[in-house]
């Protein structure tokens, strides 16, 4: 499932709190994992007890602030994101053709995926994709993860490429969660552009750096205009 599909930024009335560089969830939420990766990213990871069970949000910053904030499901499909200037709200359709499934990739080894987002400006579109294990497993920071293969091309209604992108992720079976990997983004001109949004720390409550808003790693090379790695 595509977990980012845009450069994404944080607005909305889930919209967390900043505060002397340390991220506050909305109320009625708790951070449980904060995620240093490279590009020049820090991701805050939170649940609501308002939300349905297995619900997440994370949201992301770069060196000038927040730019992206998320909601998956239990299956992690791409529920809802937030974006700003101007302020727009995009969501998973209703009825996919096939949804994603985090449970199938586990149990098959391989998840096929059609489904449509829409945002208030009133733009759809239809996003084909699949995700297989590779039967790689690689530790990050103490954390065992397994190693996926995707790739999505994303269309408007006409058939009209927008942006594709393929690589390799990480997937945690038991947070149900898709990290960012070394992969190649096109942003509709045929020209891919390789990028990687690899986690480089994993850091929880109690530990030196949980829920931080400065990321480490890359920030001097990274521009803010370069596309993201495609989910996490």
């Amino acid at each position: 499932m595509i977990r980012v599909l845009l450069p994404l930024v944080a607005l909305s009335l889930a919209t967390p709190a900043l505060a002397a560089g340390t991220f506050t969830p909305p109320e009625g939420c708790t951070t449980f994992m904060t995620v240093q990766s490279k590009g020049c990213r820090v991701s805050n990871h939170f649940k609501c007890t308002a939300d349905a069970p297995g619900d997440q949000w994370r949201t992301d910053f770069d060196q000038e602030g927040p730019f992206f904030s998320s909601r998956i499901n239990s299956e992690a499909e791409w529920v809802e994101s937030y974006e700003i200037d101007p302020p727009i709200r995009q969501t998973l359709d209703p009825n996919p053709t096939d949804p994603a499934s985090f449970s199938d990739l586990l149990a098959t080894g391989s998840d096929n995926y059609i489904f449509g987002l829409s945002d208030d400006t009133g733009e759809r579109t239809r996003v084909r994709g699949a995700d297989t294990l590779t039967g790689r497993v690689v530790v990050i920071d103490g954390i065992e993860l397994q190693e996926t293969a995707f790739n999505f091309t994303e269309t408007d209604l006409a058939g009209n490429v927008l942006r594709r992108s393929r690589g390799n992720e990480y997937i945690h079976p038991e947070w149900r969660l898709f990290f960012s990997g070394p992969s190649q983004w096109d942003g509709g001109d045929g020209n891919y552009v390789p990028i990687d949004g690899s986690p480089i720390q994993f850091i929880f409550p109690g530990e030196a750096g949980f829920a931080s808003t400065q990321p480490l790693f890359d920030c001097d090379a990274v521009m803010s205009s370069l596309p993201l790695p495609p989910r996490s």
